[in-house]
């Protein structure tokens, strides 16, 4: 399996820590910008160009010769959703919303008297269905919010990372599939620590920029020597340097 981690095009709330280097006034699910939504257009492209043919091992590994995506995970949260669209309209796959793929906290304001971080409902099915018919969502009381439930603490993230590998293997692991999922960076550390195999709690922050590409490899035929490779990370040359976030 080839797994292909893609972080959402710029949200409102991205944008307005770019210009104020605070979260005053954020939404608790922003939707994207027109820059934003203009990297999810170079990304969908990117992601469904032919490439070349042929290629040495070099070549494969820069997916010169296309990407050949099988599967279109997202994040039920807006400014994913966003991103994928497009790239599943350019694919002509499935988008599958993935509710564990959620940014870490979930759906949630905080109060400006006491900091405390509140859950909100989040979208609802009707919802959903309405703005977005194409989504394939799971199963489940989504009715009153697919959130619906207190901030996410720090503890239970690197877990969901863990459950979301889990299911990630078991689904596609021994296959010759290539999924891609569109997420968040503060996820992205956890699951990808949970890959590595690297300390929940290791201060280190791995880098996302909006859009940007990580691809792992996971070969389970090379065991016990190389079974997970990481091809390469916060990938972004596809974009016009005036849209890098």
């Amino acid at each position: 399996m080839q797994l292909y981690f893609i972080r959402h095009g710029q949200s409102e709330n991205n944008l307005l820590w770019d210009q104020t280097g605070s979260d005053a006034g954020r939404s608790s699910d922003p939707e994207l910008t027109d820059v934003g939504r203009q990297q999810a257009v170079h990304l969908a492209a990117f992601l469904a160009a032919p490439g070349v043919a042929g290629g040495n091992s070099v070549a494969a590994s820069h997916n010169l010769s296309g990407f050949h995506l099988t599967h279109l995970y997202c994040s039920p949260m807006l400014r994913a959703i966003e991103t994928a669209l497009p790239v599943a309209r350019a694919l002509g796959l499935p988008l599958v919303v993935w509710e564990d793929l959620h940014e870490t906290g979930g759906v949630f304001y905080t109060d400006v008297e006491t900091q405390a971080q509140i859950g909100l409902p989040g979208t609802t099915r009707a919802g959903f269905v309405a703005r977005f018919p194409e989504l394939l969502l799971p199963e489940g009381d989504w009715d009153s919010g697919w959130w619906n439930r207190p901030f996410e603490p720090y503890a239970e993230r690197p877990l969901r990372a863990r459950r979301v590998l889990q299911t990630l293997l078991e689904r596609h692991g021994d296959t010759d599939d290539r999924v891609a999922m569109v997420s968040h960076a503060g996820f992205y550390n956890h699951l990808l620590r949970a890959i590595l195999d690297l300390p929940a709690e290791a201060p280190v922050w791995l880098e996302l920029q909006n859009t940007a590409v990580t691809r792992i490899d996971f070969q389970p035929e090379m065991l016990p020597l190389e079974p997970i490779r990481l091809v390469y990370t916060n990938r972004v040359d596809f974009l016009p340097k005036s849209l890098l976030t």
